[in-house]
């Protein structure tokens, strides 16, 4: 033991050392408006989700989703609109919270329409934070503006003076494809809410939003279909990337203290053993 013991002060001379390193990741400063249409046309099925038919809105869902996955250093927001625009989410950098809410984006939640300008007005209003290092709004619809009482040109005109990068991602074709069958009260449905679908001609304001991506000195995409959009948010992911300030950490624990306690006890227990186990008769 008392070669223990010895081997212990040795150490505890050396001044050994617990080391744990800590990595802190701190925000890009890149602040994303998303602004996502769910009015009634945005039911229309030509788009598809692993090779099945689907809603445009549940595209457009999926591939958001997806998006915001791939940029968790980023504060993101959500306003969703049809004939006037609210907030699905403030910008957050929570994304499971803002996942969340995504998930909870309908159709049918306020009165229908699509009400372009009043919602690039609202997402802009949200982008306050001067010190931002890229403030970006990425608007995604499948309509021609007909409700709110801000023009698309306008509230492009105030995106550009405030100095937000846009990006206006137009969805869905021009042409024949499964829509709802409308009726003065909604979608016309069965008993069980299942809605009733008929091969209509469906179009789509292509130079309207063109012009309004033009005003706010932004870009414009077509998506036809789920692969197009897909390959539309990975376009915006590259365009809007800034480097990550991680910042890495060393805290120590000093053990000599430690050591210290643990050869004084050896020691001290030497000595009582010494005297009574271990001692020894003449």
């Amino acid at each position: 033991m008392i070669f223990a013991t010895l081997a212990i002060f040795v150490i505890a001379i050396a001044r050994p050392q617990l080391g744990k390193s800590l990595t802190q990741v701190e925000a890009s400063g890149i602040d994303i408006m998303l602004v996502l249409d769910v009015s009634g046309s945005m039911l229309t099925k030509d788009f598809t989700i692993g090779g099945d038919e689907a809603t445009r809105v549940d595209a457009i869902r999926e591939v958001t989703r997806k998006f915001i996955e791939g940029r968790p250093n980023d504060r993101i927001g959500i306003i969703a609109f049809a004939g006037r625009p609210y907030v699905v989410s403030p910008m957050t950098l929570d994304h499971d919270w803002l996942l969340q809410n995504l998930d909870r984006v309908r159709i049918g939640l306020v009165e229908d329409g699509t009400a372009i300008g009043s919602a690039m007005a609202a997402a802009a209003n949200r982008l306050n934070d001067k010190h931002s290092k890229s403030r970006v709004i990425v608007l995604l619809t499948d309509g021609e503006n007909n409700a709110g009482k801000i023009s698309p040109n306008t509230a492009a005109e105030a995106v550009k003076a405030l100095k937000v990068h846009f990006y206006a991602i137009g969805a869905g074709i021009t042409g024949i494809a499964p829509a709802p069958i409308y009726t003065s009260r909604g979608p016309m449905t069965d008993a069980l809410g299942n809605i009733f679908y008929q091969n209509q001609r469906v179009e789509f304001n292509e130079a309207g939003l063109r012009k309004v991506a033009e005003i706010a000195d932004g870009k414009f995409f077509r998506a036809t279909d789920s692969k197009s959009l897909e390959q539309i948010y990975g376009d915006i992911d590259k365009l809007e990337r800034s480097t990550v300030a991680v910042k890495k950490y060393q805290e120590y624990r000093d053990l000599f203290p430690l050591c210290v306690m643990s050869g004084c006890g050896l020691l001290i227990a030497q000595l009582i053993l010494s005297q009574t186990i271990w001692k020894k008769l003449p």
